[in-house]
């Protein structure tokens, strides 16, 4: 929770700053659907997409280049499945990831008019997880399964997209790719522990709505 009140504070603080007073400047509410994956370096463990979303805030300072930091809260995660190499059973879980991301991107306006606007941008994200939760997909209790992942609590990712500005609707379409192992082992009901060193990637389509 510091950690969340800390992150709420800064963006607050960069929003009250003298030199964005004086800059162009929006703000508004984003909401859109993230399709996510985390990846594994052991072949007899398969991944699969993700399908979540994420809302939240974001700011936009500058006119043709500008700042746009965000905050937002993201539903990610990805399926896990063994085919049987492991200990001689199968198992297939999918484990969800709640974080709160803080991107903040430099952009480009390729297109700009009062009621049109093309941009480009990229840029680093802090990702904070604030909650997780593991659901078996088999319908065998007994099967050995991953019961704790090793997860990291503070991610780095690197985002890049390009989005459109319609009057007061924005719409953005962005690819994230993590910079750290968010999952460096799994340890399973048999106290197994399998390094799986797993990054996570994300596809985001976001529709947001200027409020200033």
């Amino acid at each position: 929770m510091k950690k969340i009140a800390f992150i709420l504070l800064c963006f607050a603080g960069l929003l009250l700053t003298p030199e964005v007073a004086k800059a162009q400047f929006d703000f508004g509410i984003k909401a859109g659907y993230n399709a996510s994956k985390l990846s594994t370096n052991i072949d007899s463990i398969k991944t699969s997409i993700n399908s979540g979303f994420h809302v939240g805030l974001f700011a936009r300072i500058g006119k043709k280049l500008h700042l746009q930091p965000e905050i937002y809260y993201t539903l990610s995660g990805s399926v896990f499945e063994n085919e049987g190499k492991l200990n001689t059973s199968n198992w297939k879980q999918k484990i969800n990831i709640h974080t709160l991301d803080v991107p903040v991107l430099v952009g480009f306006k390729m297109v700009g008019t009062k009621s049109f606007n093309w941009r480009i941008n990229a840029g680093p994200v802090a990702s904070i997880v604030i909650g997780k939760k593991i659901k078996d997909l088999n319908a065998n209790e007994q099967i050995v399964k991953l019961t704790e992942p090793d997860l990291s609590t503070v991610n780095w990712a690197m985002q890049v997209g390009t989005g459109i500005d319609l009057w007061l609707v924005t719409l953005d379409v962005r690819y994230q790719f993590g910079l750290n192992k968010v999952i460096k082992e799994f340890v399973d009901a048999n106290a197994t522990v399998y390094p799986v060193n797993s990054s996570k990637n994300i596809f985001v389509v976001t529709a947001g709505f200027k409020l200033l």
